[in-house]
């Protein structure tokens, strides 16, 4: 966070009557900064707020956030570090866009590394507050479902997010971590490719694994991550590759 700590020198206190000459800065305020900045944008990634492709100047950040230009550049390079945003000379920042060979990287490694949290969860033997706050989850997911189109953008959220509070579960802040990461790169592939929301399946699919775990059927819910990640991979590629053909 880049602040200055100098204090302009008062000869005088003006009169509390007296107008006060000049323009004043906005108060500081808690959470200003790079991690606000990067929280902000990389949820408007998730959210497909931010598409694809999207132009990112540095002034108008700023100036939404009220905050300077090394501040945002700063967030910009976390956001480029997790490969959400593309950063090149004399262009500007830029919400990423995946190519092909990218996409079926991106959709791989996800499956595999969350085939890696549903056997570290069986590991750990899911306790059963982690099931009810994995329930309480999706009943925020239903919820945000009912709502409709209002609460579409929170519906894709919440459904990514899942993802991740089963990594959590699993007690590993790195497998969280790369989960995390890969689920905004699919929001990437999802709004380039203009791929339709399917809440309602996220949410019936993200039942029956919780029911798995609760259950200790690890085979079952192996399968039940795989067909669920499946679908959406093959609903990305074939998206991607309909488009490059055209």
């Amino acid at each position: 966070m880049v602040f200055s700590t100098l204090r302009p020198i008062m000869m005088q206190s003006p009169s509390p009557n007296e107008p006060k000459a000049g323009r004043r800065k906005p108060p500081r305020r808690a959470g200003d900064g790079p991690d606000r900045v990067y929280a902000a944008l990389r949820r408007d990634v998730i959210e497909q707020a931010l598409v694809a492709g999207a132009k990112l100047p540095e002034s108008e950040i700023a100036q939404r956030f009220g905050v300077s230009r090394t501040v945002v550049r700063a967030a910009f390079g976390r956001l480029v570090a997790e490969g959400l945003l593309v950063r090149a000379s004399n262009q500007g920042a830029r919400v990423a866009r995946p190519s092909q060979d990218e996409a079926a990287d991106i959709l791989d490694l996800r499956r595999s590394i969350e085939l890696i949290v549903i056997d570290r969860l069986f590991q750990t033997a899911l306790a059963a507050p982690d099931v009810a706050l994995l329930r309480a989850h999706v009943a925020e997911e239903e919820r945000a479902l009912a709502a409709g189109p209002a609460a579409h953008a929170e519906s894709i959220r919440l459904s990514g997010e899942f993802h991740v509070r089963l990594a959590e579960a699993a007690g590993s802040a790195l497998l969280a971590r790369y989960v995390s990461e890969l689920v905004s790169r699919c929001s990437l592939l999802i709004s380039d490719h203009h791929l339709p929301h399917s809440g309602r399946c996220a949410v019936a699919e993200h039942g029956a694994l919780i029911d798995c775990l609760e259950r200790g059927d690890r085979l079952a819910a192996l399968e039940q991550m795989h067909q669920h990640l499946g679908g959406v991979a093959d609903r990305a590629l074939h998206r991607q590759a309909s488009s490059t053909r055209e």
